[in-house]
């Protein structure tokens, strides 16, 4: 079977324990989901399946390699295809089978992933949470990364040393997150928490095993 959908973000919200806690909560579009092409053992050496989320997409926008990908599924063309393993070959997924939000249920564990938001070139406080220096007069050293490496040795920096640079734009997931309401008439999913980037973003949610 299928453990997972695509979606897309559409905003937080919030919700109220029993107890009048306020819990922050992330309503994601899930689905539907269409079944693209589907992979077995024997022609591709895994069993998986290629999912696309439903959306209108002009011919012109889609090239001819991928318009003969769609035909011959027999579907209309998609923005976003992912794919998902299965755990045993599935029967029952059929190429054109539609994927919906309804494998989900309210307390199941899900992991969403997607990409973050990017915030152009940053300085190591913000990037990397950097304490900095002294903000008295005379200090001379306030935002800067300090000491890269020694001159006599190793007299070069090594790889990965932490430095201003780009932040943003990577691939994060967030794990664990609960499930708290499904609302299978209109495609949407709320999870507890928060989940990577903006508002109208793609976003992959699979379940937690």
């Amino acid at each position: 079977m299928i453990n997972g959908i695509l979606g897309i973000k559409v905003g937080m919200t919030q919700f109220f324990e029993k107890d009048g806690t306020a819990v922050p909560a992330t309503v994601i579009k899930a689905g539907p989901c269409v079944v693209v092409q589907k992979k077995t053992t024997a022609n591709d050496g895994y069993d998986a399946v290629q999912l696309g989320l439903v959306e209108f997409v002009a011919d012109k926008r889609v090239k001819k390699a991928m318009q003969g990908h769609f035909k011959k599924a027999s579907v209309s063309p998609v923005k976003l295809l992912r794919e998902f393993r299965l755990n045993e070959s599935a029967e029952s997924t059929q190429v054109g089978s539609k994927i919906l939000v309804d494998q989900f249920a309210p307390a199941d564990s899900v992991d969403v992933s997607g990409v973050s938001k990017g915030r152009g070139f940053a300085g190591v406080i913000k990037r990397h949470n950097f304490a900095g220096g002294a903000a008295t007069h005379g200090s001379m050293f306030h935002r800067a990364p300090g000491s890269i490496g020694s001159s006599a040795f190793p007299s070069r920096v090594f790889k990965g040393m932490r430095a201003a640079g780009h932040m943003g734009q990577d691939r994060v997931t967030a794990k664990n997150l609960r499930v708290v309401k499904v609302d299978v008439e209109n495609n949407l999913l709320i999870v507890r928490g928060a989940v990577p980037g903006a508002n109208g973003g793609y976003v992959i949610i699979r379940k937690n095993v």
